[in-house]
């Protein structure tokens, strides 16, 4: 009996227990709805790349990030990586990517089986989006902690990114080994061409990688990578994606890896990027964890055209193989603006930026420097001569000699300035500044931007000074620049992440260092450095447009600093360690010139030199230097400041006439057709060359 009394009982409770499974679950279901509401409308943390701060070139586009370990990403749209990259990455790490919701759970069931039979956790279930979250951020440490941070995220990565959003961030994420962020540096990197470009046998290979990048590096264990990328092929072949005979076909392909650390090709213009960390922080009184957290964006000078010329002018000038290094670095005169600039041939192997270094001596570079200051006072033209021989040099009251040698012990008699520049010849530059004074070429130099520390002594004039390859490049750009001293810019502004401006450039019209005469005169003469006889004459075939310029040859240091009407450039050569440089060294510094800047003026119309107020051109006899007559068999056209020029006519070849000049408003009653090299032989060489 009391057995048919508990029945009822039991089906009195029965409908309560349902009803209270019915309410706690309803009350889950809105708890996760709840929660799922909460994730969708709370924001995700700023990515790394989100609160980087960015460095732009003169157009505005990205150049780099500023991070702590300095890398950069070269981002990429699905468009434009390869397909088959996207199904091998696909196939090996996610094959159901398209069709969860962020979570594989039979996977994560299967790795949970394997981990209690080993009795460890050896075996994940990551998807895609869960990397993804791990890598944007989260660490890669195993606790329960970040698990569940990474579950969280990767909801929410699930509920504001579509799938392609999600695969593209991943891509352009993910970590592929010795500094290679992102498939598109990668690409670049291991191949040497785009992403877009891969084919299947180098998709299989980098798809691979991430799963150890050290491990399955085919630069540190190409076995290893061999055998994955084997095991992507026949999982894509299992997949459908591709045949059988399309994945042994990849399997046997012979891959052509880029050299490892030939050139840096994950960081565009790397030497500037850590050159403008130094100046932003500089500028705006932050340390480098503000700049690199804050999220600012920093505009800059530098053309992206000509910075890939300059880049490519120094990695075809230089050997990848031995230790010398070299720098260029490229300013617009006009402006002031820095646009190329190249610290060492290799950022990977040597971080140090020899562009600023202001350790190596120009040499006879620094010549014209001294003579805009002899040109200027008005004591000297081009038509000075002093006598090319040994000569020991009295200063400091007849209390120090000074005893300077010309290259090779070749000494040319008596020679004016213009062959004294085209030949290099250090004995009339000594005389030079003997004559002038080497405190007003120490001035002038402060003038032109040298900021270096510079002895007043009479080898001054030969370059014994040290300057970094920046300031020869600033000074060379006032004479190019019409004598006008521009300060150098490189920052334009710096904006916070709302588009604040907090810091912008001062507009500067610069200041007059010397009248423009002065200046056009001297960039004339420099012109004879590439002409036959001058020590650049090897490469003006290379260069189609008008140049001035100068060489200059120490024993450890070999340079060419030249310009256009458009751009100012030094280039330097030498090795770190004080070695001396061999002949073929030296001879690398002019090619690089030449080749930079021809390139980064291939879409600009060739100008000649604008010719300012105040100067004078007449024809004058090259032997005895004063006014050529009509009975002079030879003429040649020189130009002076106005009121320099000679008086005198030669009287060497019977009684002239007057002068011939070709000032402004005046005539000329010589054929220019019969002298000896005239202004228009100079512009057809230029165009027709």
């Amino acid at each position: 009996m009391p057995r048919h009394s508990d029945s009822p009982i039991r089906k009195r409770r029965l409908p309560w227990i349902l009803r209270l499974l019915a309410f706690l679950t309803v009350l889950l279901l809105l708890a996760a709805g709840g929660l799922l509401g909460y994730l969708y409308q709370k924001d995700l943390p700023p990515a790394s790349d989100d609160i980087r701060s960015k460095l732009l070139d003169s157009r505005g586009n990205i150049l780099a990030t500023f991070s702590p370990d300095d890398r950069s990403r070269e981002p990429v749209d699905l468009d434009e990586i390869s397909p088959l990259l996207i199904k091998a990455t696909l196939a090996i790490e996610d094959r159901k990517f398209y069709e969860h919701s962020g979570f594989d759970l039979k996977g994560m069931a299967r790795a949970v089986l394997v981990n209690l039979e080993k009795g460890s956790r050896t075996q994940g279930a990551s998807t895609l989006t869960q990397q993804l979250a791990r890598n944007l951020y989260l660490s890669h440490e195993k606790t329960w902690t970040r698990k569940s941070k990474e579950a969280i995220y990767t909801l929410q990565l699930e509920m504001k990114y579509s799938k392609d959003d999600i695969l593209r961030m991943y891509l352009n994420e993910i970590y592929y080994g010795h500094g290679a962020y992102g498939i598109e540096a990668a690409s670049r990197m291991y191949f040497g061409k785009s992403a877009a470009d891969l084919d299947l046998a180098e998709s299989a290979m980098l798809a691979g990688i991430p799963k150890g990048p050290t491990y399955y590096s085919p630069y540190s264990h190409m076995d290893n990578a061999k055998k994955r990328q084997g095991i992507i092929l026949s999982v894509m072949a299992e997949l459908g994606e591709i045949t059988k005979a399309e994945a042994e076909q990849a399997a046997q392909e012979v891959l052509t890896l880029k050299p490892q650390g030939q050139k840096d090709t994950l960081v565009t213009a790397p030497f500037f990027r850590d050159y403008v960390r130094n100046l932003a922080t500089n500028l705006l009184h932050i340390s480098g964890d503000e700049l690199e957290q804050g999220g600012l964006n920093v505009y800059t000078t530098l053309d992206p055209d000509m910075q890939h010329a300059a880049e490519n002018a120094v990695e075809e000038g230089m050997d990848s193989n031995d230790e010398l290094e070299t720098a260029l670095v490229s300013v617009d005169p006009r402006t002031g603006y820095l646009k190329a600039m190249v610290g060492g041939k290799n950022y990977r192997t040597n971080q140090f930026n020899h562009a600023l270094a202001s350790t190596r001596q120009p040499g006879s570079s620094f010549k014209p420097i001294m003579y805009l200051t002899a040109l200027s006072s008005k004591t000297m033209t081009g038509l000075s001569a002093f006598n090319s021989e040994p000569t020991l040099f009295h200063y400091d009251n007849n209390r120090k000699t000074y005893q300077p040698r010309n290259f090779g012990d070749k000494y040319l008699g008596e020679i004016n300035m213009r062959q004294a520049i085209a030949a290099s010849d250090n004995i009339y530059a000594v005389n030079t500044i003997m004559k002038i004074g080497a405190e007003k070429v120490a001035e002038m130099a402060v003038k032109m931007g040298i900021l270096s520390p510079l002895q007043v002594v009479p080898s001054l004039a030969l370059g014994t000074s040290p300057v970094s390859p920046l300031e020869m490049a600033s000074a060379f750009a006032v004479i190019g620049g019409g004598g006008v001293q521009i300060p150098t810019t490189v920052i334009l502004k710096i904006t916070d992440s709302r588009g604040n401006i907090l810091y912008e450039a001062p507009q500067s019209q610069g200041k007059a260092v010397v009248e423009p005469a002065a200046a056009y005169v001297l960039t004339r003469l420099m012109e004879g450095v590439f002409e036959t006889g001058g020590t650049g004459n090897r490469v003006a075939s290379m260069i189609k447009r008008p140049v001035a310029g100068k060489t200059g040859t120490t024993d450890t240091d070999a340079w060419m600093v030249g310009f256009t009407p458009e751009l100012s450039t030094a280039v330097w050569v030498g090795y770190d360690k004080g070695r001396n440089i061999t002949t073929a060294d030296g001879r690398r510094a002019a090619p690089i010139f030449a080749k930079f800047t021809e390139k980064a003026l291939e879409n600009v119309p060739p100008k000649i030199f604008p010719i300012p107020d105040g100067v004078v051109s007449v024809y004058i006899n090259p032997e005895s230097g004063k006014l050529a007559t009509p009975g002079c068999p030879q003429k040649k056209l020189e130009t002076f400041i106005s009121g320099t020029e000679p008086t005198e006519y030669c009287d060497q070849h019977g009684n002239g006439g007057s002068p011939n000049s070709q000032g402004e408003g005046s005539s000329n009653p010589i054929d220019p057709n019969k002298e000896d090299r005239s202004l228009w032989d100079d512009i057809k060489r230029w165009w027709l060359s």
